[in-house]
């Protein structure tokens, strides 16, 4: 697993934001048609460690996770992430190596119509299995964004931290 990266800030954060996006590849993993993406894979997971505002990946021994099962369909693929907030990894997506790969996305992928991507927010330290992934995908395929999952298009803030209950002397 990636090792995590400590908090930039004094103060703790109460949440931090989850990501998963799945896609469905058009070709077998080892297909001379995605060694593009294939390549591509070390040095964008790389550059996503490197950035500002990036706290965990999703990783096997390899190094990436085009080898978890999600939903039971072989030819889907998974990415999952926690950022510190939706800002950090729009920051992130935008630009560099992950922003040519994804400006490349159709020669690899299949055109879904449906939600493939979800975003939550988690307790600060606390990291989502793909079980939880799937479940919020799910759910914003069902009922459209929500806090419980929703888009890069249109996210909410996490919930405030609770406020401590007043002490009483007796």
């Amino acid at each position: 697993m990636t090792p995590e990266r400590e908090p930039a800030s004094v103060a703790e954060p109460v949440a931090e934001l989850a990501q998963v996006n799945i896609a469905r590849l058009k070709y077998p993993l080892d297909s001379p048609q995605l060694k593009g993406f294939v390549d591509a894979l070390d040095p964008v997971n790389a550059d996503a460690e490197a950035a500002d505002g990036f706290v965990w990946r999703l990783q096997t021994e390899e190094g990436n996770a085009t080898d978890v099962a999600v939903f039971d369909d072989a030819w889907l693929i998974l990415n999952m992430s926690v950022w510190r907030d939706p800002e950090a990894l729009k920051t992130y997506m935008y630009q560099g190596r992950h922003r040519e790969v994804l400006a490349r996305r159709r020669e690899w992928f299949e055109h879904v119509t449906e939600a493939m991507t979800a975003l939550w927010w988690v307790p600060a330290g606390q990291r989502p299995t793909v079980a939880d992934a799937e479940e919020r995908l799910l759910h914003l395929r069902e009922h459209g964004p929500t806090r419980y999952a929703f888009s890069l298009r249109t996210d909410f803030p996490p919930e405030p931290r609770p406020e401590p209950a007043p002490t009483t002397a007796v």
